[in-house]
C-alpha cells in the first residue's frame, strides 16, 4: 500500500500493518473517553502495548463495496419475487431464509466499517464553551457521556456544525454570570451536558444546560411581530409550542447582534440538517432551571424506512420519520385560495402542496372524489402532501443521487424496488 492513499479509514482485521499506518492516519479513530480522562482530553495506548491490527482503505472503495452489498440484497429479493410460484416447496423457500440471513448479517458487518465514533465531532466542544464562557465573563464545565457510540461517517460529518452551535447558544444564552448563579443559589460554574444514547435503529444526543431557560415571554413576543400567531392565542399556547417558534426562519431572542448568534438565529438550520437526515429536534426548557435540546439521528444513513407514495404513474419515497400521518379527505374540502389551496384538518388549515406539480410530474384527469395527504413538517410548518395512492411502508437501501439529477435538490437518493423500477426519496425540506 502506498503511503499517498487518499481519504482512507481503518479497518480491522489485518495482522502486522501498524507499521505502515502513518500517525496522522493511525490515530484517526484511536481517541475516546474513558472514566480516568477529562472531556476533551484524548488517550493514547501506551507505548509497547498491543494495538489491533488495521489496515487502510479508500473510503470510495468502501462505498463501491456497500453498494455492491445493496445490489445483492436488491437482487435477492427479485429472485424471490420472481420464483414466488415455488413458495410452497419447503426446501426453495428454506434455502431463501439462509441466503437473507447469510446477506443480512454482510449488510451489518459492512455498515459497522463505516461508522466512526461520536467523539469525533464532541471532543472540541469543552473547548470552544470554555472560549465562549471566557469572552463573557462566565464560567462553565463540559460533560460529555455516550461519545464512544458509532455512527455512520457520512452522518457523522454533519453533526459538528450544529452541535458547537447549541453548545455556544447555551454559554452565550443560557448560562447566567458568577454574580448571578450566587444569586440564584447555583454554583458558580455552570454546566453543560451533552449525553448520547443508542435508542433501536437511532442515537439521540442531548444538550443540556442548568442556566435562566428559555425567555418564553419574548419568544411569544417575537413570534406574534413575525405573524406566527395571534396575540389573542397566544396566552392558551402549551409550553412546548411556544419553545417550537425558535426553530422558525429569521426569529431569534437575542436583544443585540453578537458574536455568539441567539437561540433563534441557526436554529432552524439545525432543524433542518437533522431533519434531512432522517432525524428530528425537540426542545425542553424550564424557567431558571435549564434547557435541553434533543438531536435524534439514525445511525446509519445507508439503509432507512421510508412510505412509498404513487403520484400518477411513478413512485417516490418519503422517510417515515417525515411522517406523521396519512389520511384520505373529500376533494371538495379542499379550497384554492389565490393560487394556494388549503385541507382544513384537525380543525387546523393547512397548505396543500401537490406533489406531482412539485416535482413536474403530469397527472391524468380521473374524476376523484376523495384524495390522499400526507401529514407532515416542513421548516416548521405543518402541511399536507397531496399524492395519488398510498404504497406502503417499505426499509431499503438508499444510494446516492445520480450525476444527472444532483442539482436536483429535493432527490436526496435513489432505490430500486424488488420489481426493478427506481425510486427516489424526497428531501422535504427543498419542497416550496
Amino acid at each position: 500500500m502506498g503511503a499517498d492513499l487518499p481519504s482512507e479509514m481503518l479497518v480491522g482485521g489485518v495482522s502486522d500493518a501498524e507499521g505502515m499506518l502513518s500517525p496522522a492516519v493511525a490515530t484517526e479513530f484511536d481517541v475516546t473517553h474513558s472514566s480516568g480522562a477529562k472531556s476533551g482530553e484524548k488517550t493514547a495506548a501506551p507505548i509497547g502495548s498491543a494495538l489491533p491490527p488495521t489496515v487502510r482503505v479508500r473510503t470510495e472503495t468502501l462505498d463501491r463495496f456497500l453498494s455492491a452489498v445493496g445490489e445483492v440484497i436488491l437482487s435477492s429479493s427479485q429472485l424471490r419475487t420472481g420464483v414466488a410460484r415455488y413458495a410452497n416447496d419447503a426446501e426453495v423457500a428454506d434455502g431463501f431464509d439462509r441466503v437473507d440471513r447469510r446477506v443480512a448479517e454482510l449488510q451489518r458487518r459492512v455498515l459497522e466499517l463505516r461508522t466512526a465514533p461520536l467523539v469525533r465531532v464532541t471532543d472540541n466542544l469543552p473547548r470552544a464553551a470554555r472560549q465562549v464562557a471566557e469572552k463573557l465573563g462566565k464560567r462553565v464545565e463540559v460533560e460529555i457521556l455516550g461519545a464512544e457510540l458509532e455512527l455512520d461517517r457520512s452522518i457523522l460529518d454533519r453533526l459538528g456544525e450544529p452541535l458547537l452551535h447549541l453548545v455556544r447558544n447555551a454559554v452565550d444564552h443560557g448560562l447566567e454570570t458568577p454574580k448571578n448563579r450566587i444569586a440564584a443559589g447555583k454554583p458558580e460554574v455552570g454546566r453543560i451536558r451533552i449525553e448520547a444514547r443508542r435508542r433501536k435503529d437511532s442515537i439521540e444526543i442531548d444538550v443540556s444546560d442548568d442556566g435562566k431557560g428559555l425567555d418564553l415571554a419574548s419568544v411569544c413576543r417575537r413570534a406574534i411581530e413575525a405573524g406566527l400567531i395571534h396575540p389573542d392565542l397566544a396566552d392558551d399556547l402549551p409550553v412546548e409550542e411556544v419553545a417550537a417558534f425558535v426553530f422558525h426562519p429569521g426569529l431569534s431572542t437575542a436583544q443585540a447582534v453578537s458574536e455568539v448568534s441567539g437561540r433563534g438565529v441557526g436554529m432552524d438550520a439545525v432543524k433542518a440538517t437533522f431533519e434531512s437526515l432522517g432525524g428530528g429536534v425537540e426542545l425542553r426548557t424550564e424557567a431558571g432551571q435549564g434547557t435541553t435540546t434533543t438531536l435524534v439521528v439514525p445511525i446509519t444513513a445507508a439503509v432507512q424506512r421510508v412510505l412509498l407514495v404513487g403520484i400518477a404513474e411513478e413512485r417516490v419515497a418519503i422517510p417515515i420519520g417525515k411522517v406523521e400521518r396519512i389520511i384520505e379527505v373529500p376533494i371538495d374540502t379542499i379550497e384554492d385560495t389565490a393560487g394556494e389551496a388549503f385541507a382544513l384538518i384537525d380543525n387546523e388549515p393547512l397548505p396543500v402542496l401537490d406533489l406531482a406539480k412539485e416535482l413536474r410530474i403530469e397527472r391524468n384527469g380521473s374524476g376523484q372524489i376523495s384524495v390522499p395527504l400526507v401529514i407532515s413538517e416542513i421548516r416548521g410548518e405543518r402541511i399536507a402532501l397531496r399524492v395519488d395512492c398510498f404504497a406502503g411502508q417499505q426499509e431499503f437501501y438508499v444510494k446516492p443521487v445520480p450525476e444527472l439529477f444532483s442539482k436536483v435538490r429535493v432527490l436526496s437518493g435513489l432505490t430500486v424496488l424488488d420489481d426493478g423500477s427506481p425510486v427516489f426519496l424526497l428531501d422535504l425540506n427543498q419542497l416550496g
